[in-house]
């Protein structure tokens, strides 16, 4: 079970205080987009590649779906701001976005007490 140990154990403890109503629609958002098995192997598939950055080309023959659901899959993870895209002539490369990663990590992890991190500024 998480969080036993208390701080400094191995096992850091999920929330510790409660999320304020912005802040859970905000996240809601980030976790339908995780809650869907397609999607985390997609998100998967993108953090793992190396060079950081995956074609769809080199996705799509992955699952026994469509190009373009694949693509709405894509969309959705995009959207709640996991992934970011490029295009490049006929293909689009995803690349994952640690900024949104390392906040879920720091929000599930954080100590009591402590303020939840805030959202990265958008370089777009």
């Amino acid at each position: 079970m998480l969080g036993q140990d208390g701080p400094g154990g191995c096992c850091p403890g999920l929330l510790t205080a409660p999320l304020a109503e912005d802040q859970a629609v905000e996240l809601a958002k980030v976790f339908k987009a995780l809650g869907d098995p397609v999607r985390l192997r997609l998100l998967s598939m993108i953090a793992s590649r190396a060079g950081g950055e995956v074609c769809v080309c080199d996705l799509t023959p992955a699952f026994d779906l469509s190009q373009p659901t694949i693509s709405h899959h894509l969309k959705l993870l995009k959207q709640a701001g996991l992934i970011a895209s490029e295009r490049r002539g006929t293909w689009v490369y995803y690349r994952l976005l640690p900024e949104m990663t390392d906040r879920l990590a720091g929000i599930l992890t954080r100590p009591a007490g402590e303020p939840l991190p805030e959202p990265a500024e958008s370089a777009s």
